[in-house]
């Protein structure tokens, strides 16, 4: 049964505000109309595209500033971060970010979200990767949105700060990291001196 404009675009409204990083996509499925539709209700409610959605729930969710790089820096939309403890980004994948071929994301893109984020979760204004140990557990194709989360685990025997990744496609993991970052203010000294006092 077809429901009506009016119920549609009150459902719509209450999905959005329950779960505000639904995509177009998603609700045209869900609401059963094309994406366009969507669009348009979305206009008439004033509720705001996905890209912007995210943004004004980041603003209000984390008060803390990533210190090693820019936002602009970052390899996805960091929607939530407490530094030196955790951070969440999303990556949607878009046609540059696939091969054409087979839309099949290219793995430098998850690397560098992953990547990214576990420099933006150190409290510090510089964070390197000195290392890194990942692993791709599924394909990801264009149109996916990838979450990726971020937390500080420990400080590594030569003092690196250990950040663990992990990376999930509708709650399936795609893709996982640890990265062991170099910080000016780690306690074991500069970068590759391992025997520093």
């Amino acid at each position: 049964m077809k429901i009506s404009k009016r119920e549609r675009q009150r459902l719509l409204g209450e999905t959005i505000e329950a779960t505000p990083f639904i995509t177009d996509e998603k609700l045209a499925v869900k609401f059963n109309v094309s994406i366009q539709t969507i669009r348009l209700d979305r206009m008439e409610l004033a509720i705001p595209e996905l890209r912007e959605r995210i943004k004004s729930v980041a603003a209000s969710q984390w008060n803390e500033t990533v210190k090693a790089l820019s936002l602009d820096e970052v390899i996805g939309e960091i929607i939530d971060l407490e530094l030196d403890r955790r951070a969440i980004s999303i990556l949607e994948i878009k046609k540059e970010h696939v091969f054409s071929r087979n839309e099949i994301a290219r793995g430098h893109h998850l690397f560098a979200q992953a990547n990214s984020l576990a420099v933006a979760v150190i409290n510090d204004e510089l964070a390197l990767t000195a290392k890194s140990e990942i692993k791709f557990t599924r394909q990801v194709k264009a149109g996916e949105r990838v979450v990726a989360k971020a937390f500080v685990d420990e400080v590594d025997a030569k003092g690196m700060t250990v950040v663990r990744v992990e990376s999930f496609v509708d709650n399936e993991k795609v893709f996982t990291g640890l990265f062991h970052m170099y910080r000016s203010n780690d306690p074991k000294g500069d970068i590759g001196n391992e025997d520093s006092d």
